[in-house]
């Protein structure tokens, strides 16, 4: 191995030698130094290399825990940079396009052009089914009292009781229950139980074709009423009907009660401040 110039004079056996001229000298520093650079070197830095290598177990660790460290510093000046910015095109600003997140457009609300149905009928926003146009509630009249019911006779009573009948069906097909209980007294409790029925169906639902018609009277009579002293103002009718409850629609269900049946719809008609008051009611099938 070729010991550098810079260590030439350990290996002179004279100490006393005389030192070479100076052209000499410079002469062989270059030649040295080209020797150096093409062989030395490598052999040192490899040298180097495995000294740095063959370290004890506890040196060792720390070295790769630097190198770690080192790695990760990096990698966190890069990240940090692409955060802020300006690690794009070596500090270069990034463009609008490149740096403005993608917008995606909106989607609209698809509509469908065919309303819900259920049944043969269309669902309302409510939940309950559309009470179809021809069978509206404006569709039908509130009945009108007729003037023979003006009257404090027994035909006037029995005319009162036919125009109470036509009210409780007026109060089924449209929900209006006011003139119903307009023509009851206020302890009647026949008139109480049919106005809080038909309440809670319009609640959720409707009626049409609900229909009743007097067929026979079965009785016109003075009332006798217990506990009464003065009963000469009370008549008591007795109808008989023929009845059909129509089409009835509670939430999304349908019911189609299209046949007739007979019924005992029996009343006591009072005179009370010039007009007839039905103080009691009460109405029962008879062919079930």
């Amino acid at each position: 191995m070729t010991v550098p110039p810079l260590f030439d004079h350990f290996d002179s056996e004279d100490e006393d030698q005389l030192p070479r001229d100076t052209a000499s000298r410079e002469a062989g520093r270059e030649a040295d130094a080209e020797h150096w650079d093409t062989r030395s070197r490598p052999s040192g830095m490899r040298a180097h290399a495995q000294a740095w290598l063959h370290v004890e177990p506890f040196y060792w660790t720390m070295r790769v825990v630097y190198v770690c460290l080192a790695a990760g510093a990096v990698f966190a000046v890069y990240i940090n940079g692409v955060a802020e910015g300006w690690w794009h095109a070596w500090g270069e600003k990034p463009s609008v396009a490149a740096t403005a997140p993608a917008t995606q457009p909106t989607p609209a609300p698809t509509v469908s052009s065919e309303a819900a149905m259920s049944g043969g009928y269309q669902i309302g926003p409510d939940g309950v089914l559309v009470r179809p146009t021809q069978y509206a509630a404006d569709t039908y009249t509130k009945p009108e009292l007729p003037e023979e019911a003006k009257e404090n006779t027994e035909r006037g009573a029995e005319a009162a009781a036919e125009h109470y009948l036509a009210l409780l069906v007026y109060a089924w097909n449209t929900g209006d229950t006011q003139p119903l209980a307009d023509m009851s007294d206020s302890d009647s409790k026949f008139a109480h139980e049919v106005t809080q029925r038909i309440s809670d169906l319009y609640g959720n639902g409707w009626v049409f074709n609900n229909s009743s018609a007097v067929e026979h009277v079965l009785k016109l009579e003075p009332a006798e009423l217990a506990g009464a002293e003065n009963t000469s103002d009370a008549v008591t009718v007795v109808l008989a009907i023929n009845s059909s409850d129509g089409t009835i629609c509670q939430n999304k269900n349908i019911y189609v009660h299209d046949q007739q049946y007979q019924s005992i719809f029996a009343l006591v008609m009072t005179w009370n401040n010039d007009q007839w008051v039905v103080t009691q009611a009460g109405m029962e099938k008879t062919n079930e």
